[in-house]
């Protein structure tokens, strides 16, 4: 499997693609998601970590801080770091609600404004994966964690149903720009193992499922996305008028839910990686 070599992603690209995402993930209400959807997952990612006080923590992707809040309540000095404003703000607005202090910080992951070596702990939950350059992103995971320090991630894999949700979308998606890989595979061990390679060690990584209940049938996660998940959205509006392509998408992504769902709920498989930066 071969990836997108680091410095060879032109810095034009880099601009263009910061500008898309940023809006991509400001449309719709991504923190519904991960505060109605995917509450618990953050904190599973901060304790698999061993998060504790005093620790300089970093949550690259940390969008409305579902890992960087409980990484501030188990009383590390934390800094939230994402490309969208927008998802900040709400963090903010979380952290204040729940007692958390720490920093928040508009930063892309394939250009962290941090220096090396500057933290105990990086980590991110369902985020870094979205950076389209998986290569230097994992560069900078690396760049900015201690010697000795914890690099943690959490990303749905290919074959869950986040992975299936995405692999439904793609025929009807814009494409991606080039060079760009596919989220999902930052859910592949040897995906991750290649990308990280012998910059650290004592590499752990095990799929886990999360179970989520917030869906009665297909229809109801469909329209809940459609309303609140930027890849989804993006993919929608590429439509634009084509309303059959429209309906074909609202059956299958229906579909796609039904399919999952056993007596209200569903189990969305993820690996949860953690590593040693040597």
């Amino acid at each position: 499997m071969s990836v997108t070599e680091p410095g060879t992603v032109p810095v034009e690209l880099l601009d263009a693609v910061r500008t898309k995402h940023r809006a991509l993930w400001a449309s719709g209400d991504y923190p519904a998601v991960a505060d109605q959807v995917i509450p618990s997952l953050g904190a599973v990612l901060v304790e698999a970590c061993g998060v504790g006080p005093g620790d300089r923590v970093l949550d690259v992707g940390a969008g409305s801080g579902n890992a960087a809040i409980p990484a501030a309540l188990a009383g590390a000095d934390v800094v939230a770091a994402d490309l969208s404003p927008e998802l900040l703000d709400a963090g903010r607005r979380r952290a204040e609600e729940r007692g958390a202090v720490l920093r928040w910080q508009t930063a892309d992951a394939h250009a962290l404004p941090f220096d090396d070596g500057a933290f105990d702990v990086v980590l991110s939950c369902v985020g870094v994966m979205f950076a389209p350059f998986h290569a230097l992103a994992a560069d900078e995971l690396v760049r900015v964690t201690r010697p000795g320090g914890t690099i943690g991630n959490v990303a749905w894999t290919p074959t869950g149903f986040i992975g299936e949700m995405f692999a439904t979308l793609k025929p009807y998606a814009p494409p991606p720009p080039p060079g760009a890989l596919p989220p999902p595979l930052w859910g592949e061990d040897e995906h991750v193992r290649l990308l990280l390679g012998d910059r650290v060690t004592d590499v752990r990584s095990e799929v886990r499922g999360l179970v989520v209940d917030r869906f009665a049938d297909g229809v109801e996660f469909r329209d809940f996305f459609k309303a609140t998940y930027g890849p989804t959205i993006a993919t929608y509006r590429n439509l634009g008028d084509d309303a059959a392509r429209a309906a074909e998408l609202d059956e299958a992504l229906a579909a796609l839910g039904d399919r999952h769902l056993r007596d209200g709920t569903m189990t969305w498989e993820y690996l949860l990686v953690r590593a040693t930066r040597a």
